[in-house]
């Protein structure tokens, strides 16, 4: 078979280090516009939980990935200048050079064909392949040539972030929320590296217009981030890499795949960063992909894609959906920020309405000791 899949991202080379390795008669060959070593971004975050679905699929990887996490097992909120920590919300974050380094290698090793630097701008440059796999992300070329008959579309939500680094190394995966006389501002960062954390700036619509942000460059941006979270970084700067303010994108289509192309990771769907899943999404639909495609023939494939679609489309709409009323509990955080900083912690534990009070006093026992103490109760 020979495989054709555009993107250099996770989901891109996992999928064709993955494929290679159970097929190396097989010719898989890898496009990816950016160079080899750039990436926009810092630090990517997973769940405690959230590649334990390598361990029994694919250990090999798993093993590859684990001894370079930085890992806790606590989460802290900041609020009018208190901390709350929360116990038993586990993370790990790895750089996210690094971890397309690894997987550069994995898929090197394997024998895949990668060509960087390069974009694919003609669905002809795609002919003779057996199979297309569009892992290019966000912005995906094969979703937007194709998208009549993916049935895709692309909405903005309404907040702005900025993705910074910092070479302060936070001990703990924390949200600060910061108000001012320019408006209400929340932090999201996290250590990556012993010496490196990830600081995303959230804020909302009339905030970012009135602190001039719609105005600023990116110097004056990055300058104006660290004075309003000058307590937060105790004297570290903020890092720029691409790091413009944007709206989230969320990607949809109605259908992944099309004869015998199809869109896996943010070329088929977006996740918002506030629950942390979307390389995990990355990486579980390339090995979904790899494992319904298995011992497929020639023409056999679209039917295998559409298999691939309806056993794997089920887990990743309920994290989307779950990422979705965490966005829009972000929407909302200025309204959030009038609750005492114990209260709006459990406020944020329950965003994504999955967490029940039996569940929270089972993972969180030491939060939600404190929490009754105070309040009389979780509800």
């Amino acid at each position: 078979m020979r495989i054709a899949v555009l993107g250099g991202g996770p989901a891109g080379l996992y999928f064709a280090a993955l494929w290679k390795r159970r097929h190396a008669g097989d010719a898989v060959r890898l496009w990816e516009q950016n160079p080899a070593d750039a990436t926009w971004g810092f630090g990517v975050v997973f769940s405690q939980s959230a590649l334990e679905f390598l361990r029994e699929e694919d250990a090999p990887t798993l093993e590859l990935i684990a001894p370079r996490l930085e890992s806790w097992q606590d989460i802290a909120i900041v609020h009018r200048g208190q901390r709350v920590r929360i116990d038993g919300f586990g993370f790990s974050a790895i750089g996210r050079l690094e971890l397309l380094r690894l997987l550069q290698g994995q898929a090197r090793e394997a024998g895949v064909e990668m060509e960087f630097g390069r974009a694919i701008t003609s669905l002809a440059s795609l002919s003779g392949y057996d199979l297309i796999v569009g892992a290019d992300g966000i912005n995906s070329f094969l979703r937007n040539r194709l998208i009549g008959r993916f049935g895709g579309s692309t909405s903005q939500l309404e907040n702005r972030f900025v993705w910074y680094g910092t070479n302060r190394p936070f001990d703990t995966l924390t949200q600060t929320f910061v108000a001012n006389e320019l408006g209400t501002f929340n932090a999201h960062h996290y250590r990556y590296a012993a010496d490196r954390s990830t600081f995303i700036v959230e804020c909302d619509p009339a905030t970012w217009h009135r602190a001039g942000l719609d105005r600023a460059d990116v110097a004056g941006s990055r300058r104006l981030c660290e004075q309003i979270f000058a307590a937060t970084l105790q004297g570290a700067s903020l890092i720029d890499n691409k790091s413009i303010w944007r709206n989230f994108p969320c990607v949809r289509n109605e259908r992944w795949a099309a004869d015998n192309v199809v869109l896996i990771g943010d070329a088929a769907h977006s996740a918002h960063y506030s629950i942390g899943s979307g390389t995990r999404l990355a990486l579980g639909d390339a090995l979904a992909l790899a494992n319904n495609l298995a011992d497929v023939e020639l023409g056999q494939i679209s039917a295998a894609l559409q298999r691939y679609e309806a056993q794997r489309r089920p887990s990743v709409e309920k994290l989307v959906a779950a990422s979705l009323r965490s966005a829009d509990w972000y929407r909302r955080f200025p309204e959030h920020m009038r609750l005492e900083p114990m209260q709006l912690a459990m406020s944020y534990l329950r965003r994504s309405s999955h967490i029940d009070s039996e569940r929270l006093r089972s993972t969180s026992p030491s939060f939600v000791a404190r929490y009754e103490r105070k309040y009389g109760g979780t509800d």
